[in-house]
């Protein structure tokens, strides 16, 4: 049977050109000749043929780039060429263009039909392993599709039954992923969510400003607070190549419970007060009421030491009382250089019993800093008198002062103990104290916690940096007045 492959000549009118198409219509080709450009690309519109063979200069053009411009649009044509004459450099430009062969005079029907042969039979085999290969990762796309669709499934059914609440963000806040608990927690409904920024979706201040600190890394500790009371606990998590995930828990009980503590320790505290003012007021009306030995006078000192330490711890939680009920409205200018300085000066002697180095740096132009005079003393001294307590004999305390974009930044360096990665978390908590405080170091657990509630209460930020055996830096950021 007569093979029907249309072979398209691309050659000047010329005795090759004759020959070609006797040799090709006597081994059963379908012949089509092309004249011109125009009638190259009218011929490749109307039927793509199985081959074709072009000259080394058609139309006045080279053969060469009109065969470069057929592969761009027709990679998988095989393309032989023709030229007048063989040389060395003729069969380079062959290869390097991408071409299925080449014929050049003499020239026999034979050599002709036999070149187009070897072409057609290496496209066809080209072909089949496209196929073989398209087919091949096909069927592995569409299996990994279907996994991937089936371990899909699976994690939506997870997170949307997980209780705490799930967001999961692209790199630029988009959402991809929220669970029925989100939806729940901020009142979503059925509304389609994914695809719109995150920030656009939920107006909760909290949570904005949740978003505003994600550039600082990973957040493990952020409150999320609603008018109707509701309190979450929230996690930033950045995923690579993903983006991020917020996780948020319910610690309204937890908020409640702590609030009722609070408000037990307050109310103890308040009526203790009283009768241990009593004690330690008729304490000293003893010792005149006659003369007393050596002994009596000795646990009548110890007896006022204890009653007096019992009397600052419940002046410290009467303290942290009226700083978390938000009674603490004072407000006024104030320099903290300034007050700094008294603070100093109340540990003078302190500092020199224990021969301790202490430098203070204060930058100049240090911003005022509207703030509860009494307050911010009572933060000042917590702060150094730790340092001071905790730093060993002949150590080194660091105390600086510096702005930084419209915000002072206190600093309090000690050479202590330090404080472990997992405990530095827990320092501002009442009644907290680390578990390697040196031997004869006594203090309630109160203080850190007052300076947290001072701090908060200024609109400011504290926390910690420390390495045990090293010491800690105590850093306090308060917003400058302007």
């Amino acid at each position: 049977m007569p093979n029907q492959d249309l072979i398209l000549l691309a050659l000047n009118s010329s005795p090759i050109l004759d020959l070609m198409q006797r040799a090709l219509h006597a081994a059963g080709y379908e012949v089509a000749v092309a004249h011109d450009r125009s009638g190259l690309n009218k011929s490749m519109q109307e039927a793509i043929p199985a081959l074709m063979i072009i000259g080394e200069t058609f139309a006045e053009q080279d053969g060469f780039a009109i065969s470069s411009e057929m592969l761009e649009r027709f990679p998988t044509l095989p393309i032989i060429f023709y030229a007048d004459k063989d040389t060395t450099g003729f069969a380079k430009s062959v290869l390097k263009n991408g071409l299925s062969g080449y014929l050049y005079p003499p020239l026999q029907m034979a050599d002709i039909v036999e070149e187009v042969q070897k072409s057609l039979a290496r496209a066809r085999r080209l072909g089949d392993w496209l196929r073989r290969e398209v087919r091949r990762t096909t069927s592995s796309l569409a299996e990994k599709a279907k996994i991937s669709e089936a371990e899909r499934t699976k994690l939506e059914a997870i997170i949307s039954n997980i209780q705490d609440g799930v967001v999961v963000m692209d790199e630029h806040q988009r959402v991809l992923l929220v669970n029925r608990a989100v939806r729940d927690i901020f009142n979503l409904g059925e509304a389609e969510v994914n695809g719109r920024s995150f920030g656009d979706i939920i107006s909760n201040a909290d949570m904005v400003a949740l978003l505003s600190r994600s550039s600082e890394g990973p957040l493990k500790y952020h409150e999320i607070n609603f008018d109707d009371g509701r309190v979450f606990n929230a996690q930033f998590t950045p995923i690579p190549k993903i983006g991020a995930a917020v996780t948020m828990q319910d610690i309204s009980y937890l908020k409640e419970l702590d609030r009722l503590k609070s408000d037990f320790i307050h109310t103890v505290s308040h009526d203790l007060r009283s009768p241990l003012t009593a004690v330690l007021g008729y304490t000293e009306l003893v010792e005149r009421t006659g003369p007393l030995n050596q002994n009596q006078q000795e646990f009548l000192h110890r007896l006022q030491g204890s009653v007096q330490h019992i009397t600052n711890l419940i002046n410290d939680l009467l303290d942290l009382g009226r700083l978390e009920a938000g009674f603490d409205t004072r407000r006024e200018m104030i320099q903290l250089d300034g007050v700094l300085k008294y603070t100093l000066d109340m540990f003078d002697s302190q500092v020199k019993k224990k021969s301790i180095d202490l430098a203070v740096d204060i930058s100049p132009n240090i911003m005022p800093l509207r703030a509860n005079p009494i307050r911010i003393r009572q933060m000042l001294d917590n702060l150094v008198g730790n340092a001071i307590k905790y730093t060993p004999n002949g150590g080194h305390i660091l105390v600086s002062v510096s702005m930084q974009d419209k915000q002072i930044v206190f600093k309090v360096h000690d050479t202590g103990p330090g404080i472990s990665q997992e405990e530095q978390s827990r320092v501002f908590e009442k009644f907290y104290r680390a578990t390697n405080a040196p031997d004869g170091v006594t203090g309630s657990g109160l203080g850190l916690a007052i300076v947290k509630s001072i701090v908060d209460s200024h609109q400011g930020r504290v926390w910690v940096e420390s390495t045990l055996g090293t010491g800690s830096t105590f850093v306090v950021l308060l917003p400058a007045h302007e």
